[in-house]
This record gives structure tokens, C-alpha cells and sequence, in this order.
């Protein structure tokens, strides 16, 4: 399978990219926070990206034919998780970028101490958004406890790939899918997961709705380490290379190349798989699997 140049997300996702956004804004907007914190959020939050994860979850919840309005509060929160940590990631103490999106880092932008105070607030103002709409308290609750426990699972992750700890009896390959288990794939399937809790989905449902979102959590790590050392850093929006030349692992630099193509496409298939009980309704998260695996930024 080959990476293009060049790859757009499938029209059908355009109507919900743009409400997502809208939402969000919306969301930020109307927080009683000192205009200085709210201009950070705003800015780490609204300045665009590709929105994977709370597309997700709307696609998730669509799948399960549940009410996709009921599940935008939690679209918008897991998008505030990954929002943050991406903020708390490119500081100078982590992986020190300067680049994000295309424009200036928070840190950059604002200063350390307020990229640190606006990735905190963005973490509570997540689990606050799970109250705002229109679900039952069983649904809340069990929504909060799978965002909190894949935000920890996540920041395990970072752990690992920026610290260290890891367990080394493992061999590399396993090493690295334990670390990109938690750092990318846990938020991931938690949107996902998420998605279908909106909709009350079944044990039976959920559990294939799991497994699509761990190949899609794993598969997006694998593109994006594939398109680190095959992008520029114009294309990508960031800066590229990085984790090659800070000796950090990656698959193309376990796997080679090619090897990791065939990762991809290895992902991509058992994501399509896990949909197979699932009739029309899933049509958007296939559509957003084929994409994602040959996303070119």
C-alpha cells in the first residue's frame, strides 16, 4: 500500500468537522474564565486540526443508531483531552515544539506558565462538558470514567516514550505498540467507546466498537510515525523528524519502511473487520478508516 501525496478526509465528514468546531467554540466561549485563559483555550482548542476523535464519536454513536445529539458533549470533551495534551506535550520540558498546526505552540504564542494553566483547565472543563447535555446520570458516569481512565492511560504513554519504564523483557516491536497502546490509542478508543455509550449500545456492540477503536488507535500511530520521516514539515504542520533524531522508537525505524505499509494495512483490515455485525449506519467509520490510513498530514 502506498502513502500518497495527498489525501482528504471523505466529504460526508465535513458537515460534522464544522459543527464540531462550532460546538467547541460555542463551548469555550461561555466559561466564566479570565479573558486572558479563555483567549489560551480558544487558541490551543479552535485553531484548527483534523478532529478525529470526536468524529468518532458521533460516527461511533451513528453506528449504534443512537442520537448523535447526545453524544456532542462527549465529542467535545475527548477533543479537550487531546487538545490539552497536545499543549502540555510541546513544551520545552517534553518535546519542546514550536510548531503546531502550522502556527506557534501555545508556549510559543503565550508563555510557559499559561500553556501549562490552560492544558490544566482544559482537563476539568472536559469532565464538566460530560454534565452539560442531555443524559442520564448512569450515562455520565460512565462516560467520566472512561475519559479519566484513558487520559491516564495516555499520559502513561507520554511516560513511557518521553521517560522512560517500559517493560524491557518485552522485545522492541512490543515495547513500542505497549507505549502507542496508551500515549495515541487509549483516547482513541475511548471516543469511540464513548460514541456508543451515548447510544446505550449492548456488551456485544460495544466490544466490536472497542476493537475497531484500538486498530484505529494503533493505525494512527503508525501513519503519523510513517509520515514523520515521509513528510515535510510544510505538509505535516509541525516539525518532522524529530523522533528519529531524538533516538526515540518508531515503526519504520524497527520495521523499515515498507514493513510498515503492510502494518498499516494489517490495522486497517481489522478495523473493517470489527464493523462486519454492523449494517449502514457504520458507513461513516469505514469511510474514516480507509482514510485515515492514507491520510497525508
Amino acid at each position: 500500500m502506498n502513502t500518497p501525496t495527498t489525501a482528504q478526509p471523505p466529504a460526508s465528514m465535513q458537515a460534522m468537522i464544522e459543527a464540531i468546531d462550532a460546538d467547541l467554540q460555542a463551548r469555550v466561549a461561555r466559561q466564566p474564565l479570565p479573558p486572558k485563559l479563555i483567549e489560551a483555550v480558544h487558541y490551543g482548542v479552535c485553531g484548527g486540526g483534523k478532529r478525529v476523535r470526536p468524529v468518532l464519536t458521533l460516527m461511533s454513536c451513528q453506528a449504534t443508531k443512537g442520537d448523535v445529539e447526545k453524544a456532542r458533549c462527549a465529542a467535545a470533551a475527548v477533543e479537550l483531552i487531546h487538545c490539552f495534551s497536545l499543549i502540555h506535550d510541546d513544551l520545552p520540558a517534553l518535546d519542546n515544539d514550536e510548531l503546531r498546526r502550522g502556527q506557534p505552540t501555545l508556549h510559543v504564542r503565550s508563555g510557559e506558565a499559561m500553556a501549562i494553566l490552560a492544558g490544566d483547565v482544559m482537563m476539568s472543563l472536559a469532565l464538566t462538558w460530560l454534565t452539560e447535555d442531555n443524559l442520564d446520570d448512569a450515562t455520565r458516569a460512565r462516560l467520566s470514567h472512561e475519559l479519566a481512565t484513558a487520559t491516564t492511560a495516555m499520559i502513561v504513554g507520554q511516560v513511557y516514550d518521553t521517560l522512560g519504564g517500559v517493560d524491557e523483557s518485552l522485545d522492541k516491536m512490543n515495547q513500542l505498540e505497549e507505549i502507542h497502546r496508551n500515549k495515541t490509542g487509549a483516547l482513541i478508543r475511548c471516543a469511540c467507546r464513548m460514541g456508543a455509550l451515548c447510544s446505550q449500545a449492548d456488551e456485544a456492540t460495544l466490544e466490536a466498537i472497542t476493537r475497531y477503536g484500538q486498530s484505529m488507535g494503533l493505525m494512527f500511530q503508525v501513519v503519523d510515525d510513517l509520515l514523520d520521516v515521509t513528510q515535510s514539515t510544510e505538509v505535516m504542520g509541525k516539525a518532522t523528524g524529530k523522533d528519529e533524531s531524538a533516538g526515540k522508537m518508531t515503526y519504520p525505524g524497527i520495521l523499515g519502511l515498507e514493513a510498515t505499509r503492510q502494518t498499516i494495512e494489517k490495522l486497517r483490515q481489522d478495523a473493517l473487520k470489527a464493523l462486519e455485525r454492523f449494517g449502514p449506519e457504520a458507513d461513516g467509520l469505514r469511510d474514516f478508516c480507509r482514510f485515515m490510513a492514507i491520510r497525508s498530514h
